[in-house]
């Protein structure tokens, strides 16, 4: 016999599991393809709070079932900064006019905010949104996390333990070179693996980019791991085929995008000189347990959601 109590726990219960044994299922072919959802950029935000509501409405669009959490998509957005000056005619975009007094204050106090956001709130928040996304059938595999000099200990180590709280196997990071020591202690008291995230500078000591730089991350704690774009590798003009083969025990996702060589263009999938289709062609072969996950980053015609469709869809086919 049940009492009123128990009986209610596990009638509210029993939808989410039934959602989770039905979860939405991207594997085409033994390969895991998902996303990051930082795709979904252009979904609106609310000031003070997340927007994972939407997030999860545009996952369901698209039949994505395990993804990447991008960390702002679960913060509570910041104040809108004022808008910046115009770029005067004829000046690049890359010479804009140095931000106001106004718009620096107001970024310090967003970013003052955030810490003390992730410092305070409590484990029970995180495990609520695991729960949200497990009864809407989405795996969480990996959280983004873009640390960086402004970090302090005590945020680090908030968000190593929100990684936890969220049941995530991986911190995924564009860490430079010089702050990934800084994590590496951090990863071995929470047991938590730490994936740098690659890019196609070779030569910016600010980055990982080289299969030199990565193996030097890899060194620095037997909890660093490799998230490999391999758009970014491309666009390097180095081969991801042939890095993934030889290094795939130490990568724990891709993230796909279509670039051209020579550090060039974000493309349409199937229009850049990103082996895709070779890449997916190797994970199927081999059976590598890597995800490969949509990062929609080209100049698109249409919603992120209706985008990432169309990416999804073009690594499904190319794995039929």
């Amino acid at each position: 016999m049940y009492t009123r109590r128990q009986f209610a726990r596990i009638a509210f219960a029993a939808p989410a599991a039934i959602a989770r044994a039905a979860g939405i299922d991207s594997t085409v072919n033994g390969v895991r393809l998902g996303a990051i959802t930082y795709c979904f950029r252009d979904l609106p935000r609310t000031p003070g709070q997340d927007n994972l509501d939407a997030v999860i409405q545009a996952l369901q669009f698209c039949r994505i079932g395990e993804v990447e959490l991008y960390s702002p998509n679960l913060e509570p957005a910041g104040q809108p900064l004022p808008p910046e000056a115009p770029t005067p005619y004829g000046m690049p975009r890359t010479a804009r006019p140095p931000r106001t007094e106004e718009q620096n204050a107001l970024n310090r106090s967003n970013r003052e905010a955030l810490r003390k956001w992730r410092i305070e709130t409590p484990t029970a928040h995180y495990k609520d949104i695991r729960a949200k996304f497990d009864a809407a059938g989405i795996r969480l595999f990996a959280l983004t996390i873009g640390f960086n000099d402004s970090f302090t200990d005590e945020e680090i180590d908030a968000c190593f333990r929100q990684a936890l709280a969220l049941g995530v196997e991986t911190i995924a990071s564009s860490a430079s070179p010089a702050i990934a020591p800084r994590l590496a202690p951090f990863a071995e008291r929470h047991k938590m693996n730490v994936a740098v995230h690659g890019y196609s500078v070779l030569n910016d000591p600010n980055r990982f980019a080289s299969p030199e730089s990565f193996a030097a991350a890899l060194a620095l704690s037997p909890y660093f791991r490799i998230n490999l774009d391999i758009g970014h590798f491309a666009a390097a003009n180095l081969d991801p085929v042939a890095f993934i083969r030889e290094h795939h025990q130490q990568i724990t996702h891709l993230h796909v995008k279509d670039r051209k060589k020579n550090d060039g263009t974000n493309e349409q999938f199937g229009e850049g000189d990103t082996p895709i289709k070779a890449v997916l062609a190797l994970l199927k072969r081999e059976k590598y347990p890597i995800p490969a996950f949509v990062e929609y980053e080209y100049t698109g015609l249409r919603s992120s959601r209706e985008e990432v469709k169309r990416c999804i869809e073009y690594m499904r086919t190319a794995l039929v």
